[in-house]
């Protein structure tokens, strides 16, 4: 079995020029610097791989775990035009969790970070601060929202 991680947001989803979900849209996975394909997985498990390209649905979205390796993405249209691509994406990239109760702002971190998520959105940098292995939210997370911690 192999070993992997969850790209930065649960659900991966992409838009077109106009804004709008990029449905039916392509994004093919390579082993960075190079148009070799590499495989990406449905679940946490990594088992089941995803198709190459992986074929978005119809809000743009698609589940990409990463195995533990580097990557490269390109992001095409349905038609087959490409949109970006984006190299040396780590793969050996690994997350915390914890729970919002809608006042605690003050959460535990290890030091090196490289992003934080609340429910799935990422979290600017001007909302929270970082001190002696602590993140305090300029606000309380929700209630019952999943706090992840991103680490590379």
């Amino acid at each position: 079995m192999a070993t992997t991680s969850l790209a930065p947001t649960p659900k991966l989803q992409f838009f077109d020029a106009n804004g709008a979900p990029l449905a039916d849209g392509l994004l093919y996975t390579y082993e960075a610097g190079s148009t070799t394909p590499l495989v990406t997985y449905t679940d946490s498990t990594g088992v089941s791989l995803n198709t190459n390209p992986i074929t978005l649905d119809s809000r743009g979205e698609a589940n990409v775990w990463l195995g533990a390796a580097i990557y490269k993405f390109a992001l095409y249209t349905s038609a087959g035009v490409l949109i970006w691509t984006v190299d040396n994406i780590n793969g050996n990239t690994f997350a915390s969790t914890a729970t919002g109760d809608g006042t605690t702002t003050a959460f535990s971190v290890v030091n090196g970070f490289t992003a934080i998520y609340i429910n799935g959105v990422y979290q600017n940098r001007n909302t929270y601060v970082v001190t002696s292995g602590t993140v305090t939210f300029t606000q309380a997370p929700p209630y019952t929202s999943i706090i992840e911690v991103v680490y590379n």
